[in-house]
């Protein structure tokens, strides 16, 4: 039974993203000949091929991604890969103990599953990226960026996945309720940790220098109540060209950062729109709801493997011969860690739509606290910028976009400014 669901989710959800992708390529092909009507004046025909170009590329690198992962998870259920590796791993057990056992696949499979993916990792970097002018990574740095993220990943991850493997043995049938509370306190304590122990591992961050610019921001702040522990520029331009800015931390660790390709490509006014956007998911309580959200998911999830780990047809279902005489709890993890996205993979355009809607919302604080023109000429340069698509098939957008279009996300800030307009015409 459990075999049969497993195979049509997979089977089901590879074919819909198949559809998806070919739906979102075809459409972009065919409009790639004319810059659309309401950005005609703005912009350029070779910024809307490249555009075009560049999510077609992708698109195809996708797919071929997409039947690679799929096979994949076939190999590590299924066909008997996660049960190869989880009997090698076993013959340590009597050196290791059974803590280290656990802690030893988890770490095997962790590992073998990066080295898969380092060459679309490679190729993503250094042949797409750098096709369309995107990549500024060199090899060392990537190597290093790399090296950094082993031991990251190990100092972090192992100490978290023992507490929870010491929880599944020793507490009890509703040892996933504890085990959900130290997950959960363990992502706080990562939003807190992550802005001036973690980030700053991986790129520099200096003080905001612009006098100009950081008084703004500061008033824009001001205006909006929103306190932050500082204002910093990100050296993105090491890695890529692509720009952004988000803000990071929780509580009185938050830092608004910008990435100095951000600077480089926009006026003052127009940072200070896209900042608003940003303080307007704050202030709309966008990142509380996202992260109950994500409790509530996370709990489900806790909960579900608490039933599922001690179901043998959990295991000989997906291709893994449970131990008899050993603890499972890793390869418990890591069968629905496995399992679960075919499932969860349906639910994402009621996601995708959730984060539409406060992006909308954010828009709309935005307008009230700053321009709404600036905020349109300031996403219409990242777009550029980017080369995000400005023809994206509609049913690729509403299912997987988080973003609205640029073309829905422009008429709506329109909409919102043509009141202050009549406003100003009438005094």
């Amino acid at each position: 039974m459990l075999t049969a669901a497993f195979v049509a989710a997979v089977l089901l959800s590879f074919l819909l993203k198949l559809w998806l992708s070919s739906r979102q390529m075809r459409h972009v092909a065919r409009h790639r000949g004319a810059v659309p009507g309401p950005f005609a004046g703005t912009v350029s025909l070779p910024a809307h091929q490249k555009a075009a170009d560049y999510t077609i590329a992708r698109g195809r690198f996708g797919t071929l991604h997409l039947a690679w992962d799929t096979a994949l998870l076939i190999g590590w259920t299924l066909l008997g890969g996660l049960d190869l590796l989880n009997q090698w791993a076993l013959a340590w057990r009597p050196e290791l103990g059974d803590m280290g056992y656990q802690l030893g696949l988890l770490t095997a499979f962790a590992l073998i599953g990066g080295v898969l993916d380092l060459p679309w990792s490679l190729y993503n970097t250094f042949r797409l990226e750098e096709r369309f002018g995107f990549n500024r990574t060199t090899l060392k740095l990537f190597v290093v960026d790399g090296l950094k993220g082993l031991a990251v990943g190990a100092l972090l991850g192992l100490p978290i996945a023992a507490l929870i493997l010491w929880l599944m043995a020793r507490a009890g049938s509703l040892w996933w309720l504890w085990a959900w509370g130290a997950w959960m306190g363990f992502n706080l304590l990562m939003l807190v940790l992550y802005p001036t122990v973690i980030a700053p591992l991986f790129n520099k961050f200096q003080p905001l220098e612009d006098a100009a610019l950081r008084d703004r921001v500061q008033r824009l702040m001001q205006r909006c109540g929103f306190a932050a522990k500082g204002l910093f520029v990100m050296d993105g331009s090491r890695r890529s060209a692509h720009g952004n800015a988000y803000f990071t931390g929780l509580g009185a660790a938050k830092r608004v950062v910008f990435f100095d390709t951000l600077l480089e490509r926009l006026d003052p006014p127009e940072v200070e729109a896209v900042l608003a956007h940003e303080l307007g998911h704050f202030k709309r309580r966008h990142v509380l709801k996202r992260l109950v959200l994500m409790f509530a998911l996370s709990l489900a999830g806790f909960a579900l493997l608490g039933w599922l780990s001690a179901q043998t047809a959990f295991y000989l279902g997906l291709g893994v011969r449970p131990s008899l005489d050993a603890p499972n709890d890793a390869l418990a993890l890591l069968l629905l860690m496995l399992a679960l996205p075919p499932f969860t993979f349906f639910l994402t355009p009621l996601m995708s739509f959730w984060s539409r809607k406060h992006e909308f919302e954010a828009d709309a604080y935005a307008c009230a606290q700053a321009s709404g023109a600036d905020l349109s000429n300031a996403l219409l340069k990242l777009h550029e910028d980017n080369a995000g698509t400005l023809t994206p098939d509609p049913v690729f957008a509403r299912f997987y976009y988080s973003h609205p279009p640029a073309s829905e996300r422009l008429a709506a800030i329109a909409a919102l400014s043509m009141p202050t307009a009549r406003a100003g015409m009438q005094a």
